[in-house]
């Protein structure tokens, strides 16, 4: 249990930590919003509870499949509020593209025997 609670106060307080950076200076909150810390997090925490180092292969080759139809929300975001709509709908906007971008991504690269 200790662990866990160590495992969320740690990755809570990199969120924190990006978003209280981004507050003051928006660049170099995104350079810490865009270091892939969470997917680091990830493969610490999974390979100091597995050691399983096809497991953690398998994450880590998922997680490339997954970033790349995440990317295109981060075009689309702030286009939409930059004409006018607002944060609430224009967030749900982007994470339902990136949710079709999901699917379809995994849909297209089952085409060619890719697993995710």
């Amino acid at each position: 249990m200790l662990y866990a609670v160590i495992k969320a106060l740690l990755s809570g307080a990199i969120v924190a930590l990006v978003s209280e950076t981004a507050r003051r200076n928006a660049a170099l909150g995104a350079l810490f919003a865009s270091l892939p810390l969470v997917s680091v997090l990830g493969m610490i925490w999974l390979w100091r509870d597995s050691h399983d180092s096809a497991r953690l292969a398998a994450h880590s080759e998922a997680t490339f499949w997954y970033v790349l139809p995440s990317l295109p929300m981060f075009l689309v975001m702030p286009w939409l509020w930059r004409h006018g709509m607002a944060f609430w709908p224009g967030l749900a906007l982007g994470c339902t593209l990136t949710v079709a971008l999901y699917i379809g991504t995994a849909a297209a690269l089952q085409r060619f025997g890719v697993s995710i």
